[in-house]
């Protein structure tokens, strides 16, 4: 785990750091795509349809927006990228990787939020939910984390 710029490691370092930078550049084109033809299209029948939702609330649309909410994520986006940096020179790769899947995504829907007012979704899953691929790294990097700690966790038991 400390062999953060070893030779070995440094290929699957590059790669993941790489796979989380084209999802953030696929999420922004595809949200300038769904607000520019804001017409709905099939992916998988009626269970995936690419249609824009303007989303004005946070996770799973609780009722929270404006200003304060602005904020503080800004302000937590801070201290994402103050603990990135701190993982960075610790060399501690898969906490990197999790956190920085996370702030990319979070990145990409505050510009959204200072854009437009809202954030732009996308993808339309079988009418119960819309979300964007920024969603999809903050999920995700959340998931890798508590992966990560639990295994950490069993380990040191």
């Amino acid at each position: 785990m400390n062999n953060f710029f070893s030779k070995k490691e440094n290929i699957i370092n590059i790669a993941i750091i790489f796979l989380i930078a084209i999802f953030f550049i696929v999420d922004r084109i595809l949200k300038f795509l769904a607000i520019d033809f804001l017409e709905s299209k099939n992916i998988l029948g009626e269970v995936l349809r690419f249609s824009f939702t303007a989303n004005k609330y946070i996770a799973f649309s609780l009722p929270f927006s404006g200003l304060f909410l602005n904020l503080f994520i800004i302000f937590v986006l801070f201290l994402i990228l103050v603990y990135l940096i701190f993982l960075f020179y610790k060399k501690r790769q898969y906490e990197f990787w999790g956190f920085l899947a996370i702030f990319c995504g979070a990145l990409s829907n505050l510009i959204d939020r200072l854009q437009y007012s809202f954030v732009v979704d996308y993808l339309d899953f079988y009418s119960f939910t819309v979300f964007n691929l920024a969603d999809v790294l903050i999920f995700v990097g959340a998931v890798f984390l508590l992966y990560f700690y639990f295994k950490k966790e069993t380990k040191e038991k």
